[in-house]
């Protein structure tokens, strides 16, 4: 890991919720290139963030980097809580001298029909995602831009966000996942904007991978045979973060990517399918009862974004 030729050498990152899967996965992948990873994990054992926390999951994968010849430091803390936020991103300052890569991965799953669920499950789930991904994007900011202003320049920053396939096509059963998950994709197109002068990236994926928080949902797909990559195995999705992480993706700012399998997709942002105008100084019920109604009389009653489905992802 200390080739001069890693495009991350003497880079440092964060990467939330790194004790397991995902972001397990990315923490590896981001050390194997050179950089110096700071692997926050709250470590609760519940997927639904039931449980006390545990510094093991964050530990054990500090300790793989470590054995593999990286630099790694462990971080317990729950990135939806401000302060805790705070202390993460002043870790790595503290350790590694400055941040350069924010991962933002930490996330856990409260599902219930929207009939059904509670105050509680809502505002834990977007807590977690949403405020999480704020909290530790806020701070790292903050780092950047004072960075810039102090050099009169750009500095180096990168920010990948994790969104979801839930966002892109619905999920019944997730109302709060997928408003949180749609949440972050308008955090990270607003940040992108905001930071792009300070030299800061920020982009946002949509992951498929089998995983602690997915395993009911891939039940029903094939286990990979003896010897074969599971085809939604995270280290299918961990290259682009790393790529994203990386000086060659200086270009790439506020983009929306599905990855999973082998496959990544570059999602455009939503464009009119069709448009229509008043004959007369503004619409009636009725004009738009003669427009609307034909335009919509073939559709499906549930049909929600195309594309999810132009791209061959349903269910995810």
């Amino acid at each position: 890991m200390a080739s001069e030729s890693l495009p991350l050498q003497g880079l440092s990152a964060i990467v939330t919720g790194a004790g397991r899967g995902l972001g397990r996965a990315e923490a590896l992948e981001l050390a194997g290139l050179g950089a110096s990873v700071v692997v926050n994990d709250f470590g609760q054992p519940g997927r639904d963030g039931s449980g006390g926390a545990d510094a093991t999951p964050a530990e054990e994968v500090t300790a793989e980097i470590r054995a593999a010849g990286g630099q790694a430091v462990a971080h317990l803390g729950d990135v939806a809580d401000h302060e805790q936020a705070r202390a993460l991103v002043q870790l790595a300052v503290d350790t590694y001298g400055k941040l350069d890569i924010l991962v933002n991965n930490a996330g856990i799953l409260r599902d219930r029909m929207i009939f059904s669920m509670s105050e509680d499950e809502w505002d834990s789930v977007i807590r977690v995602h949403l405020k999480g991904h704020f909290n530790t994007s806020h701070f790292a900011s903050v780092h950047w831009r004072a960075r810039s202003k102090a050099a009169g320049a750009p500095v180096y920053g990168r920010i990948v966000n994790t969104s979801s396939e839930a966002f892109l096509a619905g999920s019944a059963g997730q109302p709060n996942y997928a408003a949180a998950k749609g949440g972050i994709v308008g955090l990270t197109t607003s940040s992108a904007l905001a930071l792009g002068k300070y030299g800061v990236t920020a982009n946002v994926i949509c992951p498929r991978a089998r995983t602690r928080m997915t395993e009911d949902v891939f039940a029903g797909f094939a286990e990979p045979g003896a010897g074969e990559l599971d085809p939604l195995a995270p280290e299918h999705v961990a290259p682009l973060v790393g790529y994203l992480a990386s000086p060659a993706a200086g270009n790439v700012n506020g983009q929306l990517l599905v990855v999973h399998g082998g496959m990544v997709a570059v999602v455009e942002r939503p464009k009119v399918s069709a448009k229509f105008d008043t004959e007369k100084g503004a619409f009636s019920y009725e004009e738009l009862d003669a427009l609307l109604t034909p335009h919509y009389a073939d559709r499906p009653p549930n049909e929600t974004f195309a594309a999810a489905e132009v791209l061959g992802l349903k269910h995810a």
